[in-house]
């Protein structure tokens, strides 16, 4: 990840808390000399720089390849397009904010009785954020058609050897510059556009 200081981010706890409202990772592997990539939902454990869990089909070329090769991992959060004339300086040109999160560790396959634990966490997460629809669990699924669906599939641990942060959100402009951003943002119909603004101001 290219990342101008004035973008970086490298709060630990910061960069957990983004990866966990999110929750949901392209996952980067080499094989053969090509970059493949997946797209899954991911459990993040807390220790140092934390650990990711996931799963993929084992039909997935990704899961073919992972088990003991180094994965990377990006997370995107809410992204807007950066009219110039929003800002109070001239000569100014278009740009895009955005948040993005990467982690790289070498993956480890994991055991059945520790798959049949990450989807019992993955789903008790994402349940959780229901609330307060009563939530569902994997009980609810026969056992014979449970163990069918592990069956097609492999989970991953990737204890995090980096984990890089860069939040684009106008650091580098005057505070006129930016007040006539988030102002902009804000007074459009657009959740991602308004989400930005929202980041900026935290900034």
């Amino acid at each position: 990840m290219y990342r101008p200081r004035a973008f970086e981010v490298n709060d630990v706890g910061l960069l957990h808390s983004f990866i966990r409202e999110r929750s949901f990772a392209t996952v980067a592997v080499v094989r053969a000399g090509e970059v493949h990539f997946a797209y899954t939902p991911v459990v993040l454990d807390g220790e140092g720089l934390g650990r990711i869990r996931f799963h993929l089909a084992k039909a997935n070329p990704v899961c073919a390849a992972a088990d003991g090769a180094p994965l990377l991992f990006s997370f995107l959060g809410d992204d807007a397009y950066i009219s110039p004339d929003w800002y109070e300086s001239a000569g100014r040109v278009p740009t895009w904010n955005y948040m993005a999160v990467e982690a790289r560790g070498t993956a480890q396959k994991l055991t059945h009785e520790g798959l049949r634990e990450l989807l019992v966490d993955l789903s008790a997460d994402q349940e959780t954020r229901l609330l307060p629809k009563p939530p569902w669990q994997i009980g609810k699924v026969a056992q014979d058609r449970f163990e069918a669906l592990l069956a097609a599939i492999d989970g991953f641990e990737v204890p995090l050897a980096s984990l890089k942060g860069k939040f684009k959100l106008s650091q580098n402009m005057s505070a006129a510059d930016v007040a006539g951003t988030i102002a902009a943002l804000e007074a459009r119909d657009d959740a991602r556009g308004v989400a930005v603004a929202r980041a900026m101001r935290s900034t």
